[in-house]
């Protein structure tokens, strides 16, 4: 027998015991074996925990009970702690780190019934738009130019967890977004990736790259997918100070809300110099989508988004210094002996963390020493208090924003830009929300002229996922993306 479910449609022929989850796993399993050596999109792979979970998962459908993603084959992002199963973050200093404790999202996909397949690659502690700065290999986009067998880039940080949806190696995985790493790479590889509201899902147990922007949230093949799986991973969680004790809407039943009387705001600055004509034309298309749904098309201003690039990463940078001073080779993770405490610290460091983490910390504690604080880093939280205004002023006027994701498609591994920044600017869109803290998704929307991924990204009120998800579907059903790429697994079973 053969199938290709989307997670939505896996879980109710799941309930129909139209298959088992046995049967549904063993399938991912073997696409995995197939594919994967190929794309590297897992670090560490959990075949015989997957299968015994899978067993149990028919037990409970057998009867009839079960959580609403009761048998569900997904990914993890290796950034999350998985209760004994090693936790990389992709990086050499963590290389044997086994969790004796679980993170808050895992657990409650685990609780909702979700059978984890393994770890998923990322760019190294998340610090990454390409998922080439792993220390366990790049990741292979499964898209292809058109006459080319170039390797592609995914995008980052979660390229392993778009890479294994677009592949079809499993049916959702979990990624985090501290400045696009969901929906940059869901853009790049075909995908929906939602990031929550700041707060909406527990941070406990995930690594930290900066801790005021990291948020998870879920990948998956379509909007309804997304929605299912958000609203297994969200929920107040007393073990993070930043997690907000707000009811979680059941956001499936949001999607069927559609955009008729919602203004949907169109920010000018958004319309950079040099965005290719193309991405103007799809973002163009968008526009028409939702008029023709019913919504209302406003023009609006966010005066400083062209602030928003330095700023996230002042931000960011610093926090990331702060977070990554754990990592010294004392109480876990790897160690390189020297004959002093600093010697340790130096040779740890120096062994375990790769150029782009280096580069990143050494720019953070900069912007953080004396002298240097009041003119970076302060005044980076200053202009982020004013980049989260103009949010909060041109949600007075709309329900939704519309951009581009990203500035362009997917690349090639060997045309990453030598210079750092050329790197950073892939974020140009997808920063602002995340110093704002507001949620924001990318919904794969067309191809460009060489046949690769093209997304379109909304941006909502703070905690009103359920509009941004409406607004989503509405553009995904109008898009009617039903492109796949040349290494798909065609998951057969």
């Amino acid at each position: 027998m053969a199938f290709n479910y989307t997670l939505a449609s896996a879980r109710d022929a799941l309930k129909k015991r139209e298959i088992s989850a046995v049967e549904l796993v063993d399938a991912h399993l073997s696409a995995i074996e197939r594919l994967d050596d190929r794309l590297n999109s897992f670090i560490t792979r959990t075949p015989d925990q997957a299968r015994q979970a899978a067993k149990q998962a028919d037990e409970q459908l057998a009867k009839g009970e079960g959580g609403a993603l009761c048998g569900i084959p997904l990914g993890i992002k290796d950034l999350f702690a998985t209760e004994n199963v090693r936790t990389t973050a992709a990086s050499r200093i963590l290389d044997n780190f086994i969790p004796p404790y679980e993170s808050t999202v895992t657990a409650n996909l685990k609780q909702a019934g979700a059978i984890s397949l393994g770890k998923l690659n990322l760019d190294e502690f998340a610090m990454g738009s390409t998922n080439l700065t792993s220390a366990f290999g790049g990741v292979e986009n499964p898209w292809k130019r058109k006459g080319s067998d170039a390797r592609l880039v995914p995008g980052g940080s979660s390229g392993g967890s778009a890479a294994a949806v677009a592949a079809g190696l499993v049916l959702g995985a979990t990624g985090t977004d501290t400045g696009g790493s969901i929906r940059q790479p869901a853009s790049f590889c075909g995908i929906t990736g939602v990031k929550p509201t700041y707060g909406r899902c527990s941070r406990f147990g995930t690594i930290a790259f900066a801790s005021s922007l990291d948020q998870a949230g879920p990948m998956a093949q379509t909007v309804r997918d997304c929605a299912i799986m958000l609203e297994a991973m969200a929920g107040f969680d007393p073990k993070d100070s930043t997690s907000v004790n707000k009811d979680v809407p059941h956001y499936e039943a949001a999607l069927d809300r559609g955009v008729k009387g919602l203004k949907v705001g169109i920010p000018k600055e958004y319309r950079i110099d040099n965005l290719p004509s193309e991405i103007a034309a799809l973002w163009d298309n968008g526009i028409v989508w939702l008029k023709d749904a019913g919504a209302e098309i406003v023009d609006v201003s966010l005066p400083h988004t062209k602030y928003g690039l330095p700023t996230y990463y002042i931000a960011a940078l610093a926090e990331a210094s702060s977070n990554l001073a754990r990592y010294d080779g004392v109480r876990y993770g790897e160690r390189v002996s020297g004959k002093s405490l600093d010697e340790l610290y130096e040779a740890t460091r120096s062994a375990g963390f790769g150029d782009e983490v280096k580069r990143r910390i050494l720019l953070g504690t900069h912007v953080l020493s004396s002298g240097y604080y009041d003119a970076y880093y302060l005044r980076a939280q200053k202009v982020r208090t004013l980049l989260r205004r103009d949010f909060l002023q041109a949600y007075e006027k709309v329900d939704v924003l519309l951009t581009p994701t990203a500035p362009s498609g997917a690349f090639a591994w060997d045309e990453k830009p030598t210079d750092p920044v050329q790197v950073y600017l892939n974020d140009v869109f997808t920063v602002p929300a995340s110093l704002a803290g507001v949620p924001a998704m990318s919904v794969p929307a067309g191809l460009d002229s060489q046949g690769v991924p093209l997304g379109l990204q909304l941006i909502g009120r703070h905690f009103d996922e359920e509009t941004l998800l409406a607004a989503g579907f509405v553009l995904e059903q109008a898009a009617s993306f039903t492109h796949r790429p040349t290494l798909h697994a065609g998951v057969s079973a």
